[in-house]
């Protein structure tokens, strides 16, 4: 009788399971295999890179190797005031994370808009606590930025390099540097 409940007990967890839609993470479907960053290293490089290598992405050394050029513009992490008590001391934070940056075609010239991804946390606070407290902002930090990994990978999923198209440099003619 023991060993029959549990294995219903078993099996209306496994269906319950399967039903909930839980799938796991898998790769990113990435639609180029070489990518060349420029700017400042920011706190989500290592985290971003390997990432990129999870997703077979190759980062190169030169312009002219990549399939996709991606600029780092900045990054910023920002605490404002939410709420103040009574007494006039600080009850809650507002936690800012921004990383801008763009995308740019090695065939083009032009930099594509100014992308940023934003996170933002609140934060209760306590001068009693305040180890715990700064403990408590590291984490969510840590937590917007690697939401801000995952993000980027999001966008760069989207961006379709163009492949075989001639460069800027491929088309100019030798007759177009001749005066008329």
């Amino acid at each position: 009788m023991y060993m029959r409940a549990t294995r219903w007990i078993l099996l209306a967890m496994l269906l319950a399971l399967t039903a909930c839609g839980f799938q796991m993470r898998g790769v990113a479907d990435l639609k180029f295999h070489t990518l060349y960053i420029q700017g400042p290293t920011i706190s989500i490089s290592k985290p971003f890179k390997r990432s990129l290598a999870v997703n077979g992405v190759k980062i190169v050394s030169a312009k002219d190797q990549a399939e996709l050029l991606l600029e780092i513009m900045s990054e910023a992490q920002e605490q404002r005031i939410l709420s103040l008590s009574g007494r006039g001391l600080v009850r809650e934070y507002e936690l800012f994370y921004t990383v801008n940056f763009r995308l740019r075609d090695p065939s083009s010239e032009t930099w594509g808009e100014v992308q940023t991804i934003k996170g933002r946390r609140e934060i209760t606070y306590d001068d009693s606590q305040l180890l715990a407290k700064q403990l408590e902002q590291e984490r969510l930090y840590n937590d917007m930025k690697d939401d801000a990994v995952r993000e980027l990978l999001r966008r760069l999923m989207v961006v379709k390099p163009v492949q075989g198209k001639p460069r800027a440099a491929d088309l100019k003619s030798p007759l177009d540097d001749t005066v008329e």
